[in-house]
Formats: C-alpha cells, structure tokens, sequence
C-alpha cells in the first residue's frame, strides 16, 4: 500500500501497521493542522469486497460526536481509500502503560465518563463498536478521549433478538463470556462489558482477564466471577459452546481482593455493574453515566 495523498497533505511518517493497513502522519496545509490519514484496502487478499472497510466508512461518516473520531476527508488511491483524521498523539493504552505518569484519579473518572458517552451515543443510533480497548481509544492534547478502529462495528436492531452476528469479534481480553462461548446473539452488553474491562485496568495498571487462548480467557473469567448459574445467567445453557468444555465449580473471587487497597467502593461498584455475566444485568452505557461514581 504506497503512501500517496492529495497535494493538500504533506506526509511526514508512518505512525502504525496492521493487517487492516498503515497509518500516516500528515499536515493538511490548508488548515496548518496535523491529521492522520489511515489506508485501507477495499478488496479482500482474495479479491473480494471487503465489507469491514465499507462498515468502518459508513459508520464514521454516520457518527457525529465529540467523543468519537471525526472522519474529516476521504480519497480514493490506487489500492484502496485514504481515510482523515484529526491526528490523537497518544491512546488510553500509551497512558495506563506509561510507568513514570501514572493516571490519577480523576483522569480516570475523566476517561471513562467520555467512553461511556461515546459508547451511549453509538447505541442510540443502533451500532455496535465490537473492538472495545485500550489501544483503541485515542487521546488528544486536551485529554480528550475519542473512540476511534471501527472496522469490525455494526448495525444492530434491538427489536429482533433472533437476528445472529459474528461471535468471533472484539479483542480476547475484553471479549464478553456469551462471546467466548460462541453465541452469535448478542447486544451492546458486548461493548459495555469491554467498557468495564478497561475501566478496571485503568485501576489496576494490567489488564483484569489475560488469557493465552479463548479457554483460558474463559476460565479465569470464571475464576474471578465463580461458576455461572441458571440463577445468575439463565441463558446460560443455551449458549452454543456451553457443553464443548467443561470447567471445575468455582467460588466467585471478592472484587476487593483484584484492586490496589486504596481502591474506593463506588470505583468497585461500577466494574460490577459492568462485568456481569448475564447482558441484561450489565449497566447499558447510558445507565452507567448515572452511576454514583460519576455522582
């Protein structure tokens, strides 16, 4: 993928590679602004329509709010399009990573409030993110937070509970257990699950579930909340991969004993509000805005 842009941009480097195309830092010399220009390519390495770059496209020109990446130019080049961005210097991962500036406090009331309101208005307009973490929230100089990579985002209807997605989306540790056990009906539980996820790590500095493969994902995942029950998840079941493995009965773990002792109880109480089993019992993005901590 060659690094051509309109005359309009001046190309400084490559800021980022991935499989899904590269990102470069630029100026846009009419507004004397840095800008990030992402190139993605619109055909599959088998030559087909790559639906995750028309989704990503569609659903940023959709999405218009100031704690989601805005979409400020697109072009077309000869492998695919050039997508433009205002340019973030640093994501959520680069901070709570960062051994010398740790996050204090209100940072991270400050990040998570703002996730949670771009979250909030993605659901209202009936999109999923599926790709929920840290290195996928950007931050600007302001110490804004913009939730950006939307390439495995999707439309969602509420309304038809029997309409099947991909199970196979979101990043291993901050992957839902409905998804870690295959099922492919699923809602914005799956985004405000990896919301609580990340808000977690941002209190503990590492991430809260860090499995290897899917079933070690799942087994600490059970390790810390205990063994799922037709009490607390009565879906439970049903789910596609429920009776593929099996794993030993296990005690839910006390939040208490997975956080720092200076953690407070409403800090707490958010996370547990927001990793639940069961998706019906997680606070909804917009729920969570009123939760006390925010209070």
């Amino acid at each position: 993928m060659d690094d051509y842009a309109p005359s309009r941009y001046k190309l400084i480097k490559r800021i980022g590679e991935g499989v899904h195309g590269v990102v470069i830092r630029a100026i846009d010399l009419t507004t004397n602004k840095d800008v990030a220009i992402k190139k993605i390519a619109l055909r599959t390495r088998h030559g087909d329509l790559s639906i995750n770059a028309i989704r990503e496209i569609k659903v940023l020109q959709y999405c218009d709010h100031r704690n989601i990446l805005s979409l400020l130019d697109i072009f077309p080049d000869a492998s695919g399009m050039g997508l433009v961005f205002e340019y973030m210097p640093c994501t959520l991962h680069t901070k709570i990573k960062d051994p010398v500036h740790r996050l204090s406090r209100s940072s991270i009331r400050s990040y998570m409030k703002m996730l949670l309101e771009g979250l909030s208005y993605m659901h209202s307009l009936g999109i999923l993110h599926r790709d929920i973490k840290p290195a996928n929230l950007l931050i600007n100089c302001n110490n804004q937070l913009k939730i950006a990579d939307f390439g495995l985002s999707r439309v969602f209807d509420e309304t038809n509970a029997d309409k099947c997605y991909s199970p196979q989306v979101a990043s291993r540790w901050y992957r839902a257990p409905e998804l870690l056990w295959g099922s492919s009906k699923y809602g914005p539980g799956i985004d405000t699950w990896a919301a609580g996820c990340v808000f977690a790590e941002m209190l503990r500095s590492i991430p809260l579930f860090k499995g290897r493969t899917d079933i070690e994902q799942l087994a600490i995942v059970i390790q810390t909340l205990g063994s799922p029950t037709i009490h607390s998840w009565p879906e439970v079941t049903t789910l596609p991969d429920y009776n593929k493995i099996s794993f030993p009965p296990t005690k839910r773990k006390k939040w208490e004993s997975l956080f720092p002792t200076c953690t407070k109880k409403d800090e707490i109480g958010l996370v547990d509000s927001l990793i639940r089993y069961d998706p019906k019992k997680r606070l909804s993005a917009k729920e969570a805005l009123s939760h006390i901590y925010f209070i």
